[in-house]
């Protein structure tokens, strides 16, 4: 018996240090009427799965939960943390109490964490409505970020009414953001889809985006980044950029964009620098199996951008674009110039393919624009530049 004892211990062990730890918000006094404070529950939720050596769970049961400015904070003990979200969490509707925070919800130096379902509602049309009147308006917050952060899973969320960007990633490696839906009024100003910043190993696929500016946008030090079966509109399309505010600032580099459907936006396919000196540059981005459906600027690079002609005018843009492949872009475009390619004069743009593009406007052909471009096209309808 004693040598059995012996030989049933490390099993013991073994499944005792594999339990999943399960903690439900309501355990901790979070309330469901979306009218009390629950931050201090939703901390202490956190602290206790971050604190647990096992595979940890933070339930948000169905529900309305009001939560203000949080912070989720590791690093953590144990390796992976799920939080599963039944019910809603929403923002306090006073944007004033939230003008002294960059985001509304944070998670900074986390391994390991996955979001799965769920809505956040950022209740940003009071902010929306001041800026709109002319007042003076904060800036707003971001509703979800991951900082400094690695092995990171977002997958079925729902965002609604972000006072500006919805989701950030920044700082961070191996992320996967599916089955995502984004949702703010056409003028919302400012309110981003996605952001991917200073990351690499990011992937994002079977996205719903609907907002008031670039469905995704792409900063500096992307590395690494894949994103597919996307659909965008309303919006500003899906711009890598603008990049080059800063003269050291980090390219971007290997980003593929692929089965992507626009719907009466601004722009499809965007690449945005300022007109400035900058040590900044794109490399390696594959655009394919796009379409277009009445999309005011399908395909443009736009190296002059220079808001208030502030700080810029007169000057070349230092970013140095090269190897972007433009494969299978079809539809109509809202202006005849359904091709718009505006690079440095000082740094041209390089290696710019274009194959397989079909855009027209007005049931014609539309037409294209190129300033300081090189490359190559075949098999397309469009009038190109080389």
């Amino acid at each position: 018996m004693h040598s059995f004892l012996l030989l049933l211990l490390p099993i013991l062990i073994h499944f005792s240090s594999s339990v999943e730890a399960s903690y439900d918000v309501t355990s901790f006094g979070a309330k469901s009427d979306g009218r009390t404070d629950s931050t201090k529950s939703f901390i202490s939720a956190w602290t206790a799965a971050c604190h647990s050596t096992n595979p940890a769970t933070i339930h948000v049961p169905s529900g309305f939960f009001l939560i203000g400015p949080v912070s989720f904070n590791g690093p953590c003990r144990g390796s992976r943390i799920t939080i599963q979200i039944d019910g809603t969490l929403v923002a306090p509707s006073n944007y004033a109490n939230l003008r002294k925070f960059g985001q509304w919800m944070l998670f900074d130096h986390v391994d390991g964490v996955s979001v799965y379902g769920g809505t956040i509602d950022g209740h940003g049309s009071p902010l929306w409505a001041c800026k709109a009147a002319g007042r003076n308006c904060p800036a707003g917050v971001t509703s979800l970020v991951f900082r400094n952060s690695k092995n990171i899973l977002i997958s079925g969320l729902t965002s609604i009414n972000s006072e500006m960007y919805h989701i950030v990633i920044d700082g961070c490696q191996v992320v996967t953001v599916q089955g995502v839906r984004i949702k703010a009024p056409g003028n919302s100003p400012n309110t981003d889809g996605i952001h991917v910043q200073s990351s690499t190993d990011v992937t994002i696929t079977g996205a719903g985006i609907k907002t008031g500016d670039d469905c995704i946008s792409i900063g500096p030090g992307t590395t690494n980044l894949w994103i597919e079966k996307v659909t965008c509109g309303p919006g500003h399309g899906i711009s890598i950029g603008s990049l080059g505010k800063g003269y050291e600032e980090k390219g971007v580099e290997n980003v593929t964009v692929k089965t992507a459907v626009f719907t009466g936006t601004e722009n499809g396919l965007r690449i945005k620098t300022w007109g400035r000196p900058s040590e900044g540059f794109v490399k390696g981005v594959v655009f394919e199996h796009a379409v277009m459906q009445n999309v005011r600027n399908p395909i443009i690079i736009d190296q002059n951008y220079c808001p208030d002609e502030k700080r810029c005018p007169g000057q070349n843009s230092g970013v140095k674009i090269s190897q972007v492949k433009y494969m299978d872009v079809q539809g109509s475009s809202a202006s005849q110039v359904a091709i718009n390619f505006d690079c440095s004069a000082s740094n041209p743009c390089n290696g710019i393919g274009l194959q397989a593009i079909k855009l027209t406007y007005g049931n014609k052909p539309a037409k294209s624009y190129c300033e300081h471009v090189h490359g190559t096209a075949s098999g397309s309808v469009v009038p190109s530049c080389f």
